[in-house]
């Protein structure tokens, strides 16, 4: 199979097309032949080796301390089932899925070998890189805003980082939960939030959040500019700040009306937002679909912080001229 394969810690340019062996279902997997998949800033900061401050050892000690121990990247993923394992169950050859693959990757390949209970069916109104697209930002807003906040209808809710793949999800379920929402962006993706539902747009160019004279009832920080105390200005009373991109020390300390900390990829909560999706109540913001080959120029659009929703790949697809770093080899 053709994967995006990297063996060291580096920029983009580390990232090359290699031919390597197709992988083996173990009893409670599925083998996916990946239609499409996301890349996103975990794939960034895990390829440059650039994790949250004080994640650095527990990080380095968990994926490679001098080199990546899994050396293909990405976690979200959609596509047909072609084989599963003896012990796999809820699955079914030829069926459309789409789920993540946790800490183990490999999504950036032409075939994935998963476990079955961390795939979800994938509706046939739902394409493949919507259901890629999904899966990263929806789940981390899910369990933000309905497990950590728990937003009640009429909440005010303030969201950092408004047209990420995390914050375009975080605007729209709270919309959906029955929220008024305010999100911060760029003034060039302004429309874009609008057209997500928020009442209200910030131009963080113009305004800085942490001088902001207004108060809400959740604060959902999706880009990292926010602490305990500066977040903490911004809330009402009762509010509750929600960092999604939190360092080690605002991990730890966070209690009571901070929250923090990894969300879990859960099965139910993919079929949800497939679902959601589905019934056109979710919108997938995908703002470039690349093929594989185009490897790099994912992780540089990820990398410039810039990036609007999603990035996707299409492994299956053939590049009439691949990026020129991203030579196929063989390993």
């Amino acid at each position: 199979m053709r994967a995006a394969y990297n063996d060291r810690y580096g920029p983009p340019e580390v990232v090359s097309i290699r031919t390597l062996p197709d992988p083996t279902p173990a009893p409670d997997e599925v083998l996916v032949r990946v239609q499409s998949a996301a890349v996103t800033a975990a794939d960034s900061r895990l390829r440059g080796a650039r994790f949250p401050r004080g994640f650095a050892v527990l990080a380095r000690l968990g994926f490679g301390i001098r080199a990546p121990r899994r050396t293909v990247l990405g976690a979200a993923f959609s596509g047909i089932v072609e084989g599963i394992g003896a012990g796999a169950q809820g699955v079914a050859l030829g069926d459309r899925v789409a789920g993540m693959a946790g800490a183990h990757l490999g999504a950036h390949a032409e075939l994935i070998a998963v476990r079955a209970d961390r795939v979800a069916h994938v509706p046939d109104a739902v394409t493949h890189d919507d259901a890629a697209g999904v899966l990263f930002g929806g789940s981390t807003a899910w369990h933000v805003l309905h497990r950590k906040a728990c937003v009640p209808p009429g909440a005010t809710v303030l969201v950092i980082g408004a047209s990420g793949a995390v914050g375009s999800n975080v605007v729209q379920l709270a919309v959906r939960a029955g929220c008024i929402v305010t999100g911060v962006c760029s003034d060039r993706n302004a429309d874009l939030v609008r057209g997500l539902g928020a009442r209200d747009v910030i131009d963080y160019t113009q305004t800085n959040i942490r001088e902001l004279n207004r108060r809400f009832d959740v604060v959902v920080d999706c880009a990292g500019v926010l602490g305990r105390n500066t977040g903490g200005r911004l809330l009402n009373p009762s509010g509750v700040l929600c960092l999604v991109a939190a360092d080690l020390w605002q991990t730890v300390t966070a209690f009571g009306a901070v929250k923090a900390g990894v969300s879990p990829e859960r099965r139910e909560d993919f079929a949800q937002l497939l679902d959601l999706v589905a019934e056109g109540s979710l919108r997938v913001v995908v703002s470039e679909v690349l093929t594989l080959a185009d490897i790099v120029r994912a992780h540089r659009l990820v990398d410039s912080g810039r990036k609007v929703g999603n990035v996707i790949v299409r492994p299956g697809e053939v590049s009439s001229s691949a990026t020129a770093s991203a030579e196929v080899q063989s390993a």
